[in-house]
């Protein structure tokens, strides 16, 4: 993804049940790195005890010494892979968040953005609810805790039945850990198996690095309990039409991981081979734009028969650049973090494929580095419709004035990139990708405006306030 203003959905993993419950926590957050990069925290108990610790940056320089594993006690536990959606880039927003309530202490993480939480955190305001931080995943434990139900499971649901949106939840106390995913399914969470442990993460390829043994998605609308007594599963919401983020197949997910039911980099490869049906290009070269397009660069070469190449050399210490909260320094990153192979580009006809555009910024910038390097026409391909609408689901995304493809037409964008042509994958043509789901379950927001839930008149102004 290019001019990368678009933050991930956020990374939750737990285990209940294992020895060294956070070690292997702190595993899966490895595996989950992509999907948030501004804070991490891992929250463990012993059953008796809960421990928990928590910084700002990327899991390694938290977790920065084997004491501090050491000190979250206990084989089960919870953890989380923190960008901000709503909340600022601050340690007091970073997850796992967790409370002293009634009934003892409750640790949540959150995949997700709830679409009434200005309702919900004003109507708590007023009533006298002290909030900590600005997070709207602090309004649920808010709910929990002021619930008359009698079970930890009873006032989740009580809690859940009152928000609107996107969540996937891992919630952690004493006795039991709970996963719990929205009715429509806005975000993944897989359940895996580890000897007789349980585990439960957002992407399959967590399960991989532990050794872990995907067993199915958690599903949507469903509430799961595991506990010394083992698994129990209620779905206690009305069905709903599912609305799985097709994003999450262009660029958040891993390629090697299975979401909604379906290997990654099968589907990444079926969107760039049918972007080369789609839009065919007189070229001597496909390169892609590393890493998120690598892998529809390859079905975009199969689909059109032109020889792929390594055309751009990503530094891989820059990190991802659209993730970091401060624009001077994505702007200073995007400047050092491609380079072109001059010697692949020279005099060639070069087919650059990305998996979106979101302001442009970027995109303008690489065409031109190519032109400069001698590619003798330079013809951008996008594996994803453009990007029109903002998304209110878990998605940082700007707003609808600062989206290109909501303001400038096909023509218009390929001026302002500078580019010999301009081709996006259609919708029709994105949606036909996936073998298990039909097009009409997934949410298809930010490209073609259609919410699959209300949107609250200040959901937008609390993202942008609140981030």
């Amino acid at each position: 993804m290019n001019n990368k203003t678009l933050k991930e959905a956020c990374g939750l993993f737990g285990v209940f049940g294992a020895p060294k419950a956070s070690e292997l926590t702190y595993l899966g957050l490895y595996a989950l790195q992509h999907r948030g990069q501004e804070g991490s925290g891992i929250v463990s108990s012993d059953g008796e005890k809960i421990y928990d610790y928590k910084g700002m940056g990327l899991v390694n320089d938290v977790f920065n010494s084997q004491e501090i594993l050491s000190n979250l006690k206990g084989d089960r536990a919870i953890g989380h892979n923190r960008y901000s959606t709503t909340g600022s880039s601050s340690l007091v927003n970073t997850q796992p968040i967790l409370i002293t309530y009634k009934d003892g202490q409750l640790a949540v993480a959150h995949n997700g953005n709830l679409t009434n939480a200005f309702t919900l955190r004003s109507r708590m305001e007023k009533k006298g609810s002290i909030f900590q931080s600005t997070s709207d995943s602090e309004i649920i434990l808010h709910l929990v805790a002021q619930s008359n139900k009698n079970a930890l499971v009873e006032k989740i649901t009580d809690a859940l039945s009152q928000v609107q949106g996107a969540y996937s939840l891992l919630f952690l106390a004493d006795n039991q850990l709970i996963a719990a995913r929205d009715p429509k399914g806005f975000r993944p969470l897989a359940l895996g198996r580890l000897g007789k442990a349980w585990v439960v993460a957002s992407e399959t390829c967590a399960f991989d690095l532990i050794g872990a043994k995907y067993v199915r998605d958690v599903y949507p609308g469903e509430i799961l309990s595991v506990s010394s007594k083992g698994l129990k599963s209620i779905s206690p919401f009305p069905k709903q039409k599912h609305a799985f983020c097709i994003f999450e197949f262009i660029y958040f997910a891993r390629p090697d991981s299975k979401i909604f039911g379906e290997n990654v980099d099968k589907i990444r490869r079926r969107l760039g081979k049918k972007l080369a049906e789609e839009k065919s290009a007189d070229a001597d070269i496909v390169i892609s734009v590393p890493d998120s397009s690598n892998t529809a660069t390859l079905g975009y070469s199969e689909g059109s028969g032109i020889k792929t190449e390594i055309g751009l050399i990503r530094n891989h210490y820059i990190g991802r650049t659209f993730i970091h909260p401060d624009q001077r320094i994505r702007d200073f990153d995007a400047k050092i973090k491609y380079n072109p192979v001059k010697g692949v580009l020279r005099n060639k006809k070069v087919v650059v494929v990305d998996d979106s555009i979101v302001r442009g910024t970027t995109s303008k910038k690489l065409v031109k580095m190519l032109k400069k390097a001698g590619a003798k026409e330079v013809h951008f391909r996008v594996s994803s419709p453009p990007i029109k609408s903002p998304c209110f689901y878990g998605i940082d995304m700007p707003t609808k004035e600062e989206l290109i493809g909501s303001n400038k037409s096909v023509e218009q964008i390929k001026k302002h990139l500078g580019a010999d042509s301009l081709g996006y994958l259609s919708v029709e043509g994105m949606l036909s990708t996936s073998t298990l789901t039909r097009k009409e379950n997934f949410c298809t927001a930010c490209f073609t405006g259609k919410y699959p839930t209300p949107i609250e008149k200040n959901t937008g102004k609390l993202v942008l306030e609140k981030r």
